[in-house]
């Protein structure tokens, strides 16, 4: 089942949103810090300007400064926005010569004064201002003593630079966002078209075309582009496997069916009531194996197109030997010594399906039943070590040549032998059934030591059957 979440473009457009949100906000700080700093700047540098016009104004008459404030330093400080200005005149103990500041904070100021200039925020009858102090040493005239002047106004105007500052920048600033956006929608469209040519290549594919998909695409989407390689590849081996199944199906379908259609007509061709019986019994015998090559067509396909995932939890030894028991009883087992070896105490358990695996053993014993003579001896068994579980099965044939044991697992292979009635399709089943169990099927065979096949099985870790107690 197909889930959409969300699009690329959103996940895109999202991841560029909150990057360019948050490198917005720190520029937007930083754009208003900034402005109040020019502001301050601006304002301050009026106040500097306005205190050395006072500085030169000022005049000594009987030992004492006298100051008219000029013109001049009035009109450094006036601004479209009227500040109030505040300004005084200290002398050497800190009294107030003259100004506009109440005595109270004229006093203040006297008494933290220092030589340096100084700037400071303070409150006078309710309102915030901007104060810059300096030191005025009357030297060459007849008194020496300093003199601090102070001049401020209030923080109307800087306010208003400031604002109108940082309003400007973040007018400049959204227009920037506003183009970005724009080039960011057409930067993605723009970066999302491999994907769309890619998908329309995909879509103008035919169904039955799983050739690679030859395209150029950027460095993201190759590992895409490969996987698809690889799962075309696997549905072209697919394919070609099933088309081979398929004619090797329907050849050893035909050659019984051709050999039934003979018999029959030969048998009609004929008045002879003994002729007829021995047609029968050819029928007979030839549909028997019919019916058994179709069965285990059928479980063959059963097992390589199945879906369904293991989960039961059995005794393997237990079933072994159910198996066994059950063949022992049957008449094609008559002529051969079909038996166990000395089996474990503690049970194998392993995780499989029964129904699959009473198969898997049952074609082991059947495979090894047609391909021995009659008098040979046939031994199943298991064995743990190693963290794997074996099931194994030993005849005492003649085996097969190393050449042809790589190839016994593969559909329709006979190991060379056209002397039985064997499909040919009894280890391809065995190993089916080992793949759907994560198992390995393994061969060996010796000369004069027969035929050994072993499935090994992984063993179960704690956790596994502990979730596999919980669900049963």
């Amino acid at each position: 089942m197909i889930v959409i979440d969300g699009t690329l473009k959103q996940r895109l457009a999202g991841w560029l949103l909150a990057a360019v949100g948050l490198l917005g906000t720190f520029l937007l700080i930083e754009a208003y810090t900034s402005a109040q700093r020019a502001a301050g700047r601006a304002y301050d540098s009026q106040l500097q300007a306005a205190s050395l016009t006072i500085a030169e104004a000022v005049q000594w008459q009987d030992g004492e400064p006298i100051v008219e404030i000029p013109a001049a330093a009035l009109q450094i400080l006036a601004t479209d926005h009227q500040e109030r200005v505040f300004y005084t005149l200290l002398n050497a103990a800190g009294q107030q010569i003259t100004g506009n500041l109440n005595r109270a904070m004229a006093k203040s100021l006297g008494d933290a004064f220092s030589t340096n200039p100084m700037w400071k925020f303070a409150q006078n009858r309710g309102v915030r201002i901007r104060l810059y102090g300096r030191e005025l040493r009357s030297a060459g005239w007849e008194s020496s003593e300093p003199v601090q002047i102070w001049v401020g106004h209030t923080m109307s105007g800087r306010e208003a630079l400031a604002k109108e500052l940082f309003l400007g920048t973040l007018t400049r600033f959204l227009a920037m966002v506003a183009l970005t956006a724009l080039l960011s929608i057409l930067a993605i469209r723009m970066a999302l078209q491999p994907v769309r040519r890619l998908r329309r290549t995909l879509l103008q594919r035919k169904a039955n075309d799983v050739s690679p998909v030859g395209a150029q695409v950027p460095g993201e989407l190759y590992e895409l582009v490969e996987t698809l390689n690889v799962l075309f590849e696997r549905q072209r081996q697919g394919r070609n496997t099933l088309l081979r199944f398929t004619a090797d199906a329907s050849h050893q379908l035909k050659t019984p069916l051709a050999g039934l259609q003979s018999v029959s007509e030969l048998a009609l061709l004929s008045n002879k009531p003994e002729d007829w019986r021995q047609a029968l019994q050819t029928v007979h015998d030839s549909s028997e194996r019919t019916s058994r090559l179709a069965g285990q067509l059928l479980s063959l396909a059963r097992l390589r197109h199945g879906t369904g995932e293991i989960h039961a939890r059995l005794n393997l030894t237990d079933l072994l030997r159910e198996t066994v028991m059950e063949w022992a009883e049957r008449d094609t087992a008559q002529n051969h010594d079909l038996g166990l070896a000395v089996m474990p105490d503690s049970p194998l358990v392993i995780s499989g399906e029964p129904w699959s695996l009473r198969e898997m053993i049952g074609n082991l014993i059947d495979n090894a039943l047609l391909y021995t003579p009659a008098g040979s001896e046939i031994t199943l068994g298991l064995k743990q070590s190693a963290g794997l579980i074996t099931l194994s099965i030993q005849d005492s044939g003649s085996g097969v040549s190393n050449a042809l044991l790589e190839r016994l697992h593969q559909p329709f292979e006979r190991g060379g032998r056209q002397d039985t009635a064997g499909s040919g399709l009894g280890l391809a089943i065995v190993d089916s059934i080992a793949q759907a169990h994560n198992a390995t099927l393994q061969m060996r065979s010796e000369p004069s030591q027969g035929l050994w096949i072993g499935v090994q099985f992984p063993v179960l870790s704690s956790t596994q059957q502990h979730s596999q107690s919980e669900q049963t």
